[in-house]
């Protein structure tokens, strides 16, 4: 089944939206690197739309599947900017705020999922019908950056607790996507595969979007565990004087 083409226009639209919010969040650190990394944004959204538009992920039978190039160099990105200390240097100086509206791109993700899942090109599993409920992630994600920045004495908690069940919301669908995808590792959905985040331009779903979402709760919860053990450090050292 053909794809209309509203689907795709959206979807590119989206992912314009999302890599906008994260150039902006990484602006506010630095423009230099910023521009660098949007650089390398505009790189790698270039090679994954050609390499999908040549169905060089719809060969699904190889081994390694095909489908790790698009989703491996992420991930490793994010253990980068996590492990090394120019990378925590940059991150622990992302404002919150920012890292937290850049959840709202998951908004039109979900509604795409769905039309995606109405043309028979992915489960009713990735969906907010089946088993996933990210959308409300993109629902709260203003709300909350709302809350959290003008109640100060309870932003902390409300702040970690979004972003830890957030982050467990987006890690299911992609157990899901992956699980469900026609690779030797499949194990459901065989009626209705997981397809079309194999195609252009969806493929910048798991190879851009899903890296950046999952990137910011990763460096939110970092930040506000650090920023809760100062405060911990702190009151050690003011009872001892």
């Amino acid at each position: 089944m053909d794809i209309p083409i509203y689907i795709s226009v959206i979807f590119i639209f989206t992912t314009i939206l999302t890599i906008a919010l994260f150039y902006r969040t990484c602006a506010r650190v630095s423009p230099t690197i910023a521009n660098k990394i949007l650089i390398g944004l505009g790189a790698w959204i270039g090679l994954q739309g050609i390499l999908a538009a040549s169905d060089f992920y719809l060969k699904t039978d190889t081994m390694p599947p095909r489908f790790a190039l698009a989703v491996v160099p992420g991930f490793l990105t994010i253990i980068y900017f996590l492990v090394t200390k120019k990378g925590q240097n940059f991150i622990d100086r992302m404002p919150l705020k920012d890292l937290t509206v850049i959840h709202i791109c998951r908004v039109p993700v979900e509604i795409v999922l769905f039309w995606l899942f109405l043309n028979e090109q992915i489960p009713r599993s990735m969906t907010f019908e089946g088993r996933n409920f990210d959308i409300l992630s993109g629902l709260t994600a203003l709300p909350l950056a709302w809350f959290v920045f003008k109640n100060s004495e309870t932003k902390w908690t409300v702040n970690l607790i979004w972003n830890f069940v957030c982050l467990l919301l987006v890690l299911n669908v992609v157990a899901i996507g992956i699980l469900s995808a026609p690779t030797p590792f499949q194990q459901f959905a065989f009626n209705q595969p997981n397809i079309g985040v194999l195609k252009f331009p969806f493929v910048w779903l798991p190879s851009v979007i899903v890296p950046i979402v999952i990137f910011s709760h990763l460096v939110a919860i970092r930040q506000l565990l650090n920023a809760k053990k100062v405060a911990l450090l702190n009151v050690a050292n003011f009872s001892t004087i």
